[in-house]
């Protein structure tokens, strides 16, 4: 390795795609993952049409395509037994929300890249340092002591950010809005037909169900933050499942109790960065910007983060001089500049989605607990379910689609680094 090359920490979405763009366009990259393999408990699944977006930008629609997937197919609401209101996918969008196995798009990815003379994949090795030179990163310390230098080492290692702790950089964090159980149970027929994402109040309780690219069943139960986790047998949750059910999943949670897994609980974790870099390092993805799960902005926004930083790196390393030599200062300020206006580009639409995710759980929240409101919901469906459908889809499109404006296609633009975050 030389010190004009780039390591990128953390081969998930943001990672893995950054390292695939940077490779495909000859910028010398090495991918490193802790991890030996991707498999995991949960992962966020569903690509929106924001994800999709950003994958189609960087020339990854192909791979996309070939791989194993499950449209949703509409999202309903109902309360109290009832159905709300009910709205068929795209909504709008060129194309719908698309449930893919992240562990199959990340393996699809890194095989992508590994054909690429440029990058070099080392995994089940973790990153226990950065290493430093007159106050700017210059690489990272491997678990084995072998020392990567690097022009830019880019963080994206997660929630828990090794590296965004070492360097010192501060993650503001709200309160967590929410915890959820994750369960799961085969699938159901119907879910193969018409498979809608189905949120259910009743009783004082919210969940949601869908069949997720694995065709099983996948129902997520919400608890505050802290709540002691109920102790109950399969058939007992099957049956607190049950009762917020349709009667024809209703049926199928208590037939297959025996097949019940989990739960898994998530606890959720929020929050934002106020500086996402220093000289040669660069956060993203989660380790910049912890994100709830309400409608899947995890991986979604780690796509667009991607998109972003490659698009602001990649001339730089083709710039005469190129970015990643070890000489003259300017060329670092220079790529300083571009780590400071990836912030400033992603930072909005960061910020844009986490309001928006806390004001889907604060919305949840009220009409799980408010048994007159659920009630009253309930009882004038029909009358009140286009009101409250007309104002669902005013709320989804950005949730959806991004923030206008937010990925490359016209000039970085610097703004200041030392804001506060401002949540809900």
């Amino acid at each position: 390795m030389s010190r004009g090359d780039v390591v990128v920490v953390g081969a998930g979405p943001a990672g893995s795609t950054l390292a695939l763009q940077l490779a495909r366009a000859g910028v010398p990259v090495t991918l490193v993952e802790a991890r030996a393999g991707f498999a995991r408990q949960f992962r966020g699944d569903a690509l929106m049409p924001s994800g999709l977006e950003a994958l189609a930008r960087m020339g990854l629609w192909d791979l996309f395509e070939r791989l194993p997937r499950q449209p949703l197919h509409g999202w309903s609401i109902r309360v109290e037994g009832r159905e709300l209101f009910r709205v068929a996918e795209p909504l709008g969008s060129l194309q719908p929300c698309t449930l893919v196995r992240q562990q199959d798009l990340l393996e699809a990815v890194l095989a992508e890249a590994q054909r690429l003379p440029g990058l070099q994949w080392r995994s089940g090795v973790a990153v226990t340092g950065l290493l430093r030179e007159g106050g700017r990163v210059v690489g990272v310390r491997l678990a084995d002591g072998e020392e990567l230098p690097a022009a830019l080492v880019v963080a994206a290692d997660g929630r828990d950010s090794q590296l965004r702790q070492q360097a010192g950089l501060a993650l503001h964090r709200p309160a967590a809005p929410i915890d959820v159980l994750w369960f799961r149970l085969p699938g159901h027929p119907l879910l193969e037909r018409r498979n809608d994402f189905l949120t259910l109040v009743a009783g004082g309780a919210i969940a949601s169900a869908f069949a997720g690219a694995d065709r099983q069943l996948q129902i997520g139960w919400v608890v505050a933050p802290g709540e002691p986790q109920p102790q109950l047998e399969a058939a007992a949750w099957c049956e607190r499942f049950a009762a917020l059910s349709p009667p024809w999943l209703a049926e199928h949670c208590r037939r297959s109790a025996l097949a019940l897994q989990g739960p898994l609980r998530l606890r959720v974790q929020v929050g934002l960065a106020p500086r996402w870099w220093q000289p040669g390092l660069l956060l993203l993805g989660d380790a910049a910007h912890p994100m709830s799960p309400v409608r899947a902005q995890g991986v979604n926004m780690a796509l667009r983060d991607s998109l972003v930083a490659a698009d602001a790196l990649i001339p730089l390393w083709h710039a005469p001089g190129g970015a990643g030599a070890a000489g003259p200062a300017p060329v670092r300020e220079l790529l300083d500049r571009a780590l400071a206006a990836i912030q400033a580009r992603r930072d909005p639409e960061i910020r844009h989605m986490q309001k928006l995710q806390a004001a889907e759980a604060r919305q949840g929240r009220l009409i799980a607990h408010n048994a007159l409101l659920r009630h009253l919901l309930a009882a004038g469906a029909p009358m009140l379910g286009p009101l409250a459908k007309a104002s669902w889809l005013r709320r989804q499109r950005p949730l959806r689609e991004g923030l206008a404006g937010s990925l490359a296609g016209s000039p970085l633009k610097e703004r200041p680094i030392d804001w506060q975050p401002e949540f809900p």
